[in-house]
């Protein structure tokens, strides 16, 4: 991949401390990397000490942070009744049942949570070959099958995130904007280490924690202490 002129420079300077540091160092080098003219997303990669191949160390979950994320979550809701009525009031920006699991199925996917009641699964089941690779899919541990679908969709709007670990053990997700202030920025990723901290699964043994980084949509990344 061809990098710009302004990345390459960024990354000159990256590599020249590539010490981990503290978590409001991390905040404050990054932050300084924003050059750009639009407002970048910032991410966090958590490399964890687990076996992504045994189903015991799988590590996911949803977490809403204390400051959202920066932008309005698109939501959609599979259910019927007065949880559809519920789901709409909340805010949700699609409820339906037969005719959006339709749409879904014909390459439909411009949303970034779908939410579930749980007599609504029949009919989300097949859906997962189109919602599974996009990390989509509704999920109770997740926390997206849920009877109570309108407080879920207020979660999400309020700045809610999901993550499930790679293929290697590598958690991603977003924790904010460049423009939040730095004392934000930090307690939203504090917020996510301190969760995914408490999911470490009994059965791994040795670090759980490996590696911590933070990154800029167009930035590159810098490590934090873990």
């Amino acid at each position: 991949m061809k990098r710009s002129k302004r990345y390459r420079k960024l990354a000159d300077a990256s590599a020249k401390s590539v010490e981990a540091v503290p978590l409001e160092k991390a905040v404050e080098v990054l932050k300084g990397y924003n050059t750009t003219k639009f407002d970048q997303t910032v991410e966090i990669a958590m490399r964890l000490g687990i076996d992504p191949k045994q189903a015991d160390q799988i590590v996911r979950g949803s977490v809403v942070l204390p400051h959202g994320i920066g932008r309005t979550q698109r939501v959609v809701v599979f259910a019927k009744g007065d949880l559809a009525e519920a789901a709409k009031a909340a805010g949700a920006d699609e409820v339906g049942q037969e005719d959006l699991a339709k749409k879904i199925k014909d390459g439909w996917t411009d949303f970034d949570a779908c939410i579930a009641a749980p007599d609504m699964m029949g009919l989300v089941g097949p859906l997962g070959k189109v919602l599974g690779p996009r990390g989509l899919m509704p999920s109770p541990r997740a926390g997206t099958v849920t009877p109570d679908v309108a407080k879920v969709v207020k979660e999400y709007k309020a700045g809610k995130v999901e993550f499930r670990n790679d293929s290697g053990g590598i958690v991603h997700a977003v924790v904010g904007k460049m423009s939040f202030d730095a004392d934000k920025l930090a307690e939203n990723v504090q917020a996510f280490i301190n969760f995914v901290q408490n999911l470490k699964p009994n059965s791994v043994k040795g670090h759980y924690v490996k590696g911590i980084s933070l990154s800029g949509t167009m930035s590159p990344s810098v490590r934090v202490v873990a």
